[in-house]
């Protein structure tokens, strides 16, 4: 059976026609590959359905809510939204850090500015989640350009 799964099955084939059919780039973003963006394709069910970016962000539960008291400003993570496409996120987030990337600089300089490094995360998340927001509208404008 593992020699089976090594070699690939007609799973991984699927979902990349799946991903494929539609004409999503999302793979070409750095950190998703077929089985990312076919999550997120499955779970947001059409991008055109959010009004914004930030009501995107809030269904992937990434937009941060204020937890500020006093002269301290702060944000905590929202629990509300949908839990796989936030993995999905913090999956790209940490692919991302972990190469020489634009978000990888980005995580870098919210370090440099004093942000601890679950802050800097969450800030990773939700500018991540703005790209792929842009990704999947582009997209959706292209293959109605091109339909005949």
């Amino acid at each position: 059976m593992r020699a089976h799964a090594a070699q690939g099955s007609g799973g991984d084939v699927q979902i990349s026609a799946a991903v494929e059919a539609p004409g999503t780039t999302l793979t070409e973003l750095h950190g998703i590959g077929d089985l990312l963006a076919a999550k997120i394709l499955a779970r947001t069910a059409g991008v055109d359905r959010f009004r914004s970016a930030a009501a995107f962000a809030s269904y992937c539960g990434v937009a941060p809510l204020d937890a500020s008291s006093g002269d301290v400003k702060r944000h905590r993570p929202s629990r509300a939204g949908d839990r796989r496409l936030n993995c999905a996120l913090h999956i790209m987030a940490i692919t991302q850090i972990r190469r020489q990337t634009a978000g990888r600089d980005f995580y870098q300089r919210k370090r440099a500015e004093g942000k601890s490094h679950k802050e800097a995360l969450r800030s990773l998340k939700r500018r991540l989640c703005d790209v792929v927001y842009r990704t999947m509208i582009r997209d959706t404008d292209t293959s109605l350009l091109t339909a005949d």
